[in-house]
């Protein structure tokens, strides 16, 4: 079983860039793969971007050209480097493991999550 921490967030201007951490402990990023969602007050968790651990990813739409996910195997950590903010990307995000490496945006196919981290985007 893999515990997740996220890191990174914070409150940032609209246009301006954040990077987010996703560090792992109990198992190696090497048998998951990595998701990263967000929710907004009132909306549903909606997904933003995976990567399997051999470092194929996905975007959503939403993010796609704005947003980078990558992967440090050494560190057992993943990324989330976000650009060009808009407020509408204020959010708590977590991250999440996937044993089944699906590849995609369902939280239900995650199993191990994360406890969130806040991003507040001013305009």
């Amino acid at each position: 079983e893999v515990q997740l921490v996220e890191s990174g967030g914070g409150l940032v201007q609209a246009g301006k860039s954040l990077r987010l951490s996703c560090a792992g402990s109990g198992s190696t990023f090497d048998d998951y793969a990595i998701g990263w969602f967000r929710q907004a007050p009132g909306k549903e968790r909606e997904g933003i971007s995976c990567i399997s651990s051999e470092g194929a990813t996905y975007y959503a739409d939403s993010v796609k050209g704005r947003f980078t996910i990558s992967s440090d195997n050494a560190k057992n950590t993943v990324y989330l480097q976000m650009n060009s903010l808009k407020p509408e990307d204020t959010a708590v995000y977590y991250c999440a493991a996937d044993p089944r490496q699906l590849l995609r945006l369902w939280p239900s196919e995650y199993d191990y999550w994360g406890q969130g981290t806040q991003v507040t985007v001013s305009s």
